[in-house]
C-alpha cells in the first residue's frame, strides 16, 4: 500500500503551496496595501483593458448582425417618449391653447384629451418606477445576457463570456470575500481594542475605521475618484449625499472619517455596530426610538455642536434609487441649523450595478452580486458648504442642496419621493394638480373666487 502515500504526498503539496500562494497574495496585493493606505496603481490599467474587451465584443456583436442584414437592438437609456424639460401644466396647457386659437381661460373639450394623453405617457414612461429598475446599458459588458442580441454572440465572444465568468467566480470572488472576512475580523477586534484605552483614542481610531472601509472597498474592487477634495466635510456640519447602494457609505469613509446614524439592528451587522461605537462617536437608535423624531433632531444638535466629533453623514432619500437621478430628500437634517456639505455620487454601470434593488435582492445576494461583478467604479464630487439662507424653510434648502448635487452628478432633479416605491401618491399632491388647473381656468379671477387654502 506504500504506492498510495505517494498521490496523498503530492496532493498535500500542492494544496500546501496553493495556500501560501492565496495567501501571500491576499495579504501582500490587498490586505496590507489597505492597512497602510497605499495603491499598486494598476487599477486604471485595469479599466482600461476592460472597455477595451468591451469595445471589441460590441464590434463583434455588430459584425454578426450585419451578416443577417439586422442592428443590435438599442435600449432607450433616456426614456421612450420625449418630454419637454422644465415644462409646467400651465405652460402646457396655454401652449395647447394657443395652438387651437383659444386665448380665453375657461374650459375646452381639448382639455380632456390633453389629460388622457399626459396619464397615457406616465403610465407607459413614468418618472418614478423606472427611477428603482438598474440602468439599461447600451452595449454588454459580458455580466449578463441580453435576450434581443444574444442571437449575434459569436463563438469568439461565447468563449471570451465563459472565461469571464472563471474569471470573475473563480478568481475574484474568492479574493474579494477573503479580504472582506479578514476586513470585518480586523475591525472589529481593532475596534473594540481601541474602545478600551482610556486615554484619548480619536487618533486610533480614525486609524481603524479608515483600515476597515478601505478593505471593505478593496473587497469590492471599488476604484474611487474623489474631486474637490478642499471641500470634505469638518466637524461643524452634514454630509449629505445621494443614495444608490448600502456601499455608499462604505464609499465616501473611505476618504474622511464620518459618524454615522441608523437603526440598531442584532447579528453580525449588530456586532459592527456596537464594536464601531465603542471607538467612534456614531448615533444609533433603538427601534421604537427611529420614530421619534423630536430624540433623533436633539441627538443631531447635540453631535454636530460639539467640534470634537466628526461630521454626520446621512443620505435624505431614505431610498436607494438607480444612480440616474435624485429624488425628494427628507427635510429633518436640514431643520438642525448647521452647516450642510453636500457630496455627489456617480457609479459607472458598464463595470457593475451597483444599485440595490431592495424589492428583488436581500443584502447577502446583492453583495454576493456587487463581489462577482468587475468592478465597482465611481466618482464622488465635494460640493461646497451650503447654508440656510434667511427666510428659506427646511424644505426649500433641501430642494436647493439637492438640485447642486443632481447638476454635478449629471443626475436628474426630481420631486417625487423615493417612498413611492412602497406607497401610494398622497391625496394632497393629487388636489394641489387639481387647484393648479382651476387656477388656469379662472384666469385673473382667482384671486376672489377660490377659498382660503
Amino acid at each position: 500500500m506504500a504506492w498510495l502515500t505517494v498521490p496523498v504526498d503530492l496532493l498535500s503539496k500542492c494544496l500546501g503551496l496553493f495556500t501560501d500562494v492565496w495567501l501571500t497574495l491576499v495579504f501582500g496585493f490587498l490586505i496590507v496595501p489597505a492597512v497602510f493606505g497605499f495603491p499598486f496603481g494598476i487599477h486604471k490599467y485595469y479599466v482600461r483593458i476592460l472597455l477595451s474587451i468591451f469595445e471589441w465584443t460590441t464590434l463583434q456583436m455588430e459584425l454578426k448582425a450585419k451578416e443577417k442584414n439586422h442592428q443590435l437592438y438599442k435600449h432607450y437609456t433616456n426614456g421612450i417618449i420625449v418630454k419637454v424639460p422644465d415644462s409646467t401644466l400651465k405652460q402646457e396647457i396655454q401652449d395647447l391653447r394657443h395652438s387651437a386659437g383659444c386665448l380665453e381661460p375657461r374650459f375646452e373639450l381639448a382639455d380632456v384629451f390633453f389629460f388622457c394623453r399626459k396619464a397615457l405617457e406616465n403610465i407607459i414612461d413614468d418618472d418614478v418606477t423606472k427611477r428603482f429598475s438598474a440602468q439599461k446599458l447600451e452595449n454588454w459588458n459580458l455580466l449578463t445576457r441580453s435576450n434581443h442580441n444574444f442571437c449575434y454572440i459569436s463563438l469568439k465572444v461565447l468563449a471570451l463570456w465563459i472565461l469571464g465568468v472563471l474569471i470573475r467566480y473563480g478568481v475574484l470572488l474568492p479574493f474579494r470575500v477573503t479580504v472582506a472576512i479578514t476586513g470585518i475580523f480586523l475591525f472589529i477586534v481593532l475596534s473594540t481594542v481601541v474602545g478600551l484605552i482610556p486615554c484619548t483614542k480619536t487618533y486610533l481610531s480614525d486609524k481603524v475605521h479608515l483600515m476597515g472601509y478601505r478593505l471593505c472597498v478593496r473587497s469590492l474592487t471599488g476604484i474611487i475618484t474623489y474631486h474637490n477634495r478642499k471641500n470634505k466635510p469638518k466637524n461643524d456640519g452634514i454630509c449629505v449625499a445621494n443614495h444608490t447602494t448600502p456601499v455608499d457609505g462604505i464609499i465616501l469613509a473611505n476618504d474622511h472619517c464620518y459618524s454615522l446614524v441608523g437603526q440598531l439592528h442584532g447579528g453580525l451587522l449588530g456586532m459592527i455596530q456596537r464594536a464601531m461605537a465603542k471607538s467612534s462617536p456614531h448615533i444609533w437608535f433603538e427601534r421604537d426610538e427611529v420614530k421619534d423624531r423630536r430624540l433623533v433632531a436633539k441627538r443631531l444638535k447635540d453631535h454636530v455642536a460639539d467640534e470634537n466629533k466628526h461630521p454626520v453623514l446621512i443620505f435624505p432619500e431614505g431610498f436607494c434609487v438607480n444612480n440616474t437621478s435624485v429624488m425628494m430628500f427628507r427635510k429633518g437634517s436640514f431643520e438642525i441649523g448647521c452647516t450642510i456639505y453636500p457630496a455627489a455620487i456617480k457609479y459607472d454601470p458598464r463595470f457593475g450595478d451597483a444599485f440595490w434593488n431592495s424589492s428583488k435582492f436581500g443584502l447577502v445576494g446583492y453583495l454576493l452580486r456587487m463581489m462577482s461583478s468587475w468592478a465597482i467604479v465611481c466618482s464622488v464630487w465635494y460640493l461646497p458648504p451650503m447654508n440656510r439662507k434667511e427666510g428659506e424653510d427646511a424644505m426649500q434648502f433641501a430642494n436647493r442642496v439637492k438640485a447642486a448635487i443632481a447638476a454635478q452628478g449629471g443626475l436628474v432633479d426630481l420631486i417625487w419621493d423615493a417612498g413611492l416605491k412602497r406607497t401610494k401618491v398622497k391625496d394632497t399632491f393629487k388636489e394641489d394638480q387639481q387647484q393648479l388647473y382651476s387656477k388656469i381656468l379662472l384666469g385673473d379671477h382667482e384671486n376672489h373666487n377660490l377659498p382660503e387654502s
